[in-house]
């Protein structure tokens, strides 16, 4: 009697260790191959998808048809066999050469017409099944992405908390994450000698074994590290809700270590305030200059000479004006009431917001519609005419964008609103232990102005910083109502920041 191969297929390899679907096939494939009087000589198993072309146990399977080792196959169903068409063709050239190919779930005669063309019709619908699984599999990964989540498994340095969920930092490795990423800044290190110091530290990959070039590599080259979600295959970036283990000015400034953008050795006078203090009387930046073990910085022009402060003395000055904007833990507990309270109606406020904001377009129009009929009936003459409908025309224009922006912002202002009480939270000591990159990027992002007249620098603050740090100061005698304006008022200012951050992410 001649034998035939058997074969069985699942998905993953997961579904073969834990799941039940590979013993079924071999059950069913046992009883029809009995009931019909088959011998099967070979059984042979895969756990790849038929999704598309290149199983290596299928494709060797056809080629020892091809050659005859057996009088053909028996497959559990037609979606067990391809999924994709090509696959499909070349099981049925084989079919017209004579090689018997049968289905134990399908009973179809697939030497007669009918049956050959029933088999087609399955075996399109089955590359249909896939086309649209793939499509939604997208689109739930693509709702994933815009919520800030990341769909796929945890880069080392974070650990999964399960679907739905925001990755979390390893608290074992995401510190040794953050170390590299220092090491690396520097400029002093090629990848080769940061691989040492990653077995000095301890730092292993996935998989618990040494760290190589490549995996170096890609840590470094991840915006994820900073709080970006990029995927690879489309090169298309995300804001994620997870938290980042380092800072974006360190992570920018890895990059251009990587693309040679700064030079490879250390920077000689890598000053922590270079470039960021300026002269009140000239307005020229001071220079930094280290002298008798000290760093300062100074105004070389000859009339403001006598201007200058040490590092040290101007980096606490700045650690001062960082205190008065950071929130004490009673006003963000109330503030994040304030912003759990918005999130539960902020779906409503949005929509009445974008409502009145479309009525504020329509009164726009209406007026320039009068004013048209102002003209036509000779109340208005032209010159006085072009100058109202210019005025208007601004004005309409703007107050569609208004409307637009309205309709953009999302549930990310909320997560953003989240991120700035956290910031709020933690500025001073954010900035005291920071590298000298992180630091350089907070001031950058929370002052306008640092300029020094003699010895005195005066710190000017961006908004919302500079709302926070006036703010009036809360005591045990302070009246329930006064505190409650004052906070209500600073939540507004900072929503209305969040929803400008979030509306210029979107642009």
């Amino acid at each position: 009697m001649d034998s035939y191969f058997a074969y069985t297929r699942v998905s993953t390899k997961k579904q073969g260790e834990k799941g039940v679907s590979l013993d079924e096939q071999r059950d069913a494939i046992a009883r029809y191959a009995k009931a019909n009087g088959l011998s099967v000589g070979e059984w042979l198993e895969e756990r790849e998808t038929a999704a598309k072309g290149g199983r290596p146990v299928f494709s060797q399977m056809l080629d020892r048809l091809r050659n005859r080792e057996a009088a053909g196959v028996i497959i559990h169903k037609i979606d067990r066999s391809a999924r994709n068409l090509k696959d499909w063709a070349d099981l049925g050239v084989l079919i017209d050469r004579g090689v018997d190919v049968h289905f134990a779930h399908e009973a179809m005669d697939l030497a007669s017409r009918g049956g050959r063309l029933s088999a087609d019709i399955q075996a399109i619908v089955a590359a249909d099944y896939i086309r649209n699984l793939r499509s939604e599999i997208r689109k739930g990964m693509y709702g994933r992405l815009k919520q800030g989540l990341y769909p796929l498994g945890a880069p080392v340095g974070y650990l999964d908390q399960g679907k739905g969920k925001p990755k979390v930092p390893d608290p074992t490795k995401a510190p040794l994450v953050r170390q590299l990423f220092e090491v690396y800044a520097t400029g002093a290190h090629t990848l080769h000698t940061l691989r040492k110091v990653a077995d000095e530290i301890g730092f292993t990959n996935l998989r618990g074994g040494r760290i190589s070039i490549n995996g170096l590599s890609t840590i470094l080259n991840n915006p994820f590290y900073c709080g970006v979600i990029r995927m690879k295959s489309t090169g298309e970036t995300f804001k994620g809700i997870h938290k980042p283990i380092v800072s974006t000015a360190l992570f920018d400034h890895v990059q251009d270590v990587l693309c040679g953008r700064v030079s490879a050795r250390p920077v000689k006078h890598d000053f922590l305030l270079r470039r960021l203090l300026r002269c009140r009387r000239c307005g020229y930046t001071l220079i930094g200059e280290r002298q008798k073990g000290y760093i300062y910085y100074r105004c070389h022009t000859r009339r403001c000479r006598p201007t200058s402060i040490r590092e040290d003395d101007a980096d606490k000055q700045i650690g001062l004006v960082f205190a008065e904007v950071q929130l004490t833990r009673c006003e963000l507990t109330e503030l994040r009431k304030l912003l759990d309270k918005r999130s539960k109606t902020w779906g409503v406020d949005r929509t009445a917001m974008v409502e009145g904001a479309k009525l504020d377009v329509d009164r726009l129009k209406q007026r320039a519609e009068r004013l048209t009929d102002a003209l036509v009936d000779g109340a208005l003459d032209q010159s006085v005419f072009n100058e109202r409908r210019q005025r208007l025309v601004v004005d309409i224009r703007a107050a569609e964008k208004r409307v637009e922006a309205l309709q953009s912002l999302s549930d990310d202002v909320q997560r953003e609103m989240a991120k700035i009480l956290e910031q709020l939270e933690s500025l001073q000591r954010s900035y005291e232990r920071g590298v000298p990159f992180e630091r350089r990027d907070l001031i950058t992002e929370v002052t306008s102005n640092r300029l020094l007249a003699g010895k005195n620098l005066a710190v000017e603050l961006h908004e919302p910083f500079r709302t926070v740090a006036n703010r009036p100061k809360f005591s045990s005698s302070t009246p329930l109502r006064e505190r409650t304006r004052t906070l209500d008022s600073l939540f507004e200012t900072l929503w209305q920041y969040a929803c400008s951050q979030v509306s210029a992410g979107q642009q």
